[in-house]
């Protein structure tokens, strides 16, 4: 959408979710979708995945070199989510992608969504996605086959807890037909960004 308004404004999106739920592929349609947006990638001290790039999927560091990023106050917003195990925002990611008059697009755990709501306010919005069920979110994570069963039943064990902060945020989104949930998500979005445009028949239109 070119030519769209005369001042940019700095807003970023934030989707969180518990594992499982879809945030990911609301995620990725999104940024297919809207030419406006970008994603933010977060830093992390989990092992990185056969598939994944570093710095275009996550910035991976080791735990030592996340830790010293913390005490140089670099993040924006950061959690230790298992031992040794983080996450965060860096603000360095943040001040690029406005720096390049993008939309931020954050696909995020729901502490690192708290945390970010509260630093940036009306500047951020936060859009929970959420199962269908636990048990429909349950079979989902299983078929990942990624974990054992111990290891699935602790991430279960944060859901639940997850799910409590669902009320939090701006908006819900039940991700139980995914091409429903993907259209709701571009709605939400252009009223977001653009409040005072007309609404689109297409969210397509919106590029």
């Amino acid at each position: 959408m070119k030519g769209r308004e005369a001042t940019f404004q700095s807003k970023m999106i934030l989707i969180t979710a518990p594992s499982g739920a879809g945030k990911t592929t609301i995620v990725r349609h999104l940024l297919s979708v809207f030419d406006f947006l970008d994603f933010s990638v977060s830093a992390t001290t989990r092992n990185q995945r056969p598939h994944e790039q570093d710095g275009i999927d996550y910035y991976f560091k080791s735990p030592q070199e996340f830790k010293s990023l913390i005490q140089e106050d670099a993040f924006a917003e950061y959690e230790e989510v298992y031992k040794d195990q983080f996450y965060g925002t860096l603000k360095s990611e943040v001040d690029r992608l406005w720096g390049l008059k993008k939309r931020i697009v954050f696909d995020i755990d729901v502490q690192g969504a708290t945390n970010l709501k509260k630093l940036y306010k009306e500047n951020a919005l936060g859009i929970f996605i959420a199962p269908p069920s636990l048990q429909i979110l349950k079979d989902r994570l299983r078929s990942r086959k990624t974990e054992t069963e111990k290891q699935l039943e602790t991430r279960l064990t944060r859901v639940r807890k997850e799910m409590e902060y669902r009320e939090a945020f701006d908006t819900v989104l039940v991700n139980d037909n995914l091409d429903t949930a993907l259209k709701e998500a571009e709605h939400k979005v252009l009223s977001y960004i653009f409040p005072n445009a007309k609404l689109f028949q297409d969210g397509r239109d919106a590029r």
